[in-house]
């Protein structure tokens, strides 16, 4: 007969599997938070990760509450959280980090007074909560460098009640974060590779700034998480598509780099019609650079660079519609394929937009990133307008439901307004 230990072990090698297929880090991160407080039963917890200039701070990425989240009405979420402290043995994650060493805690509040560290009990008087066993930990790499803390707060045992975390749980934890350290180092790799990709986008368009296409990215997996929520959608599904939607929300506007700094950065006077069919063409060489898909994520990263301007209503100004990606055309029906040489696409040409995608022909992905850049463009400033205020950029997304934008997605949107309010926040340009 398996063991209970054996049961557990056998699970942690098949999450270690599926953390192996995660790529971006921040959907990584909350799922390894996730994951190991369900391991070892544990009621909260949080995720840190290092950072500064000369990584001399550590950051919260995501905290998680069972007990609190109880507290909020279904498909809410806790407060969004974003601060940050010095790495020095003062605080317990701190200490970790410093030291690369575990720490098992009983009870946070019952300290001995010699030790460097300290519990900070402000958080828990604020949330009235009762932190009692914590046991935190180093994510580090086999070369000793850390990339951050993790921290897992208060085991329960079947009934309910908090237990301190023994043996077995030290065990599973050191396992687990073993496995996730190295599922970390892949996604690092491919957010350096995201960045850089995103970095030539800027150099082209001062106005597709980094922290533009981090909003963007951030606001679309929220708003996915509240729609999928309405719309009960199953677990797994659920981690697959937002872990691909928040990397291929940030290439909406990627193809701008195969666009004339003629039109590009035109300011003032405002476009002509050729000029504006020329700008259009952004959609279809973002998808160009993902095509043919040989991944979920490039399939994905096509539909939102290539529909992200269409209309919910289906209305003129959406585009480009169907573009087939082998023949570089705009077609009416999926199946048309009489079109002249003239009418090809090529890189700097303009587009000819037949019919725009109507309603549910739009991909998912990209009805919720329209949603999202279009909110964060208007609420910031650009070269060319004032930014609007929070205020009337959410009464213009709520005014465009069943016009520019899905119902369904706007409905989520409006859902989400606390969390998208701290998207902002803490993720500011770059000189604001």
């Amino acid at each position: 007969m398996v063991s209970e230990k054996e049961q557990k072990l056998q699970t942690i090698v098949e999450l270690e599997n599926k953390l192996n297929e995660i790529q971006d880090v921040d959907v990584l991160l909350e799922r390894i938070l996730t994951e190991t407080r369900r391991i070892v039963n544990a009621d909260a917890g949080s995720i840190y990760v290092v950072t500064g200039d000369d990584n001399s701070s550590l950051k919260i990425k995501y905290s998680q509450n069972d007990t609190q989240l109880k507290e909020l009405p279904a498909g809410e979420k806790l407060p969004y959280l974003f601060f940050s402290f010095p790495i020095n043995e003062k605080s317990i994650a701190g200490y970790v980090a410093c030291t690369g060493k575990p720490l098992n805690i009983k009870d946070a509040y019952e300290l001995d007074e010699d030790l460097p560290y300290k519990f900070n009990k402000q958080t828990d008087l604020t949330t009235n909560y009762r932190t009692k066993s914590m046991y935190t930990i180093p994510l580090k790499m086999a070369s000793g460098t850390i990339l951050g803390v993790l921290q897992i707060i208060n085991a329960q045992n079947n009934k309910g009640e908090v237990i301190p975390f023994d043996a077995d749980c030290e065990l599973y934890i050191t396992h687990f974060a073993t496995a996730a350290v190295q599922a970390l180092q892949h996604a690092y790799n491919t957010q350096n590779m995201v960045k850089r990709m995103l970095k030539m986008s800027e150099f082209r368009d001062p106005k597709e700034t980094y922290p533009h296409v981090e909003r963007v990215s951030s606001i679309s997996l929220e708003i996915y998480d509240r729609w999928a929520f309405n719309n009960n959608v199953p677990e797994e599904e659920r981690h697959r598509f937002r872990d691909n939607l928040k990397i291929a929300a940030k290439f909406h506007d990627i193809g701008k780099v195969g666009v004339s700094d003629i039109i590009l950065k035109k300011q003032f006077p405002r476009f002509t019609d050729e000029e504006r069919s020329i700008m259009k063409g952004h959609t279809c060489l973002g998808a160009m650079l993902f095509y043919p898909a040989d991944s979920f994520l490039d399939q994905m990263s096509i539909e939102v660079a290539l529909h992200h301007h269409e209309r919910w209503d289906g209305g003129e100004s959406g585009y480009p519609g169907r573009f087939n990606l082998d023949k570089l055309v705009t077609l009416e029906n999926d199946d048309e394929y009489d079109f002249t040489e003239k009418d090809k696409f090529s890189i700097g040409s303009a587009v000819l937009v037949r019919k725009p995608l109507k309603g549910l022909e739009i991909p998912l992905a990209a009805r919720i990133v329209a949603v999202a850049d279009v909110f964060d463009a208007l609420s910031h400033k650009r070269c060319y307008k004032q930014a609007w205020t929070v205020e009337d950029a959410f009464a213009e997304i709520q005014n465009e439901s069943g016009k520019q934008f899905d119902p369904e997605v706007v409905l989520a949107f409006m859902k989400i307004r606390d969390r998208i309010m701290s998207i902002l926040m803490a993720i500011p340009d770059d000189k604001e």
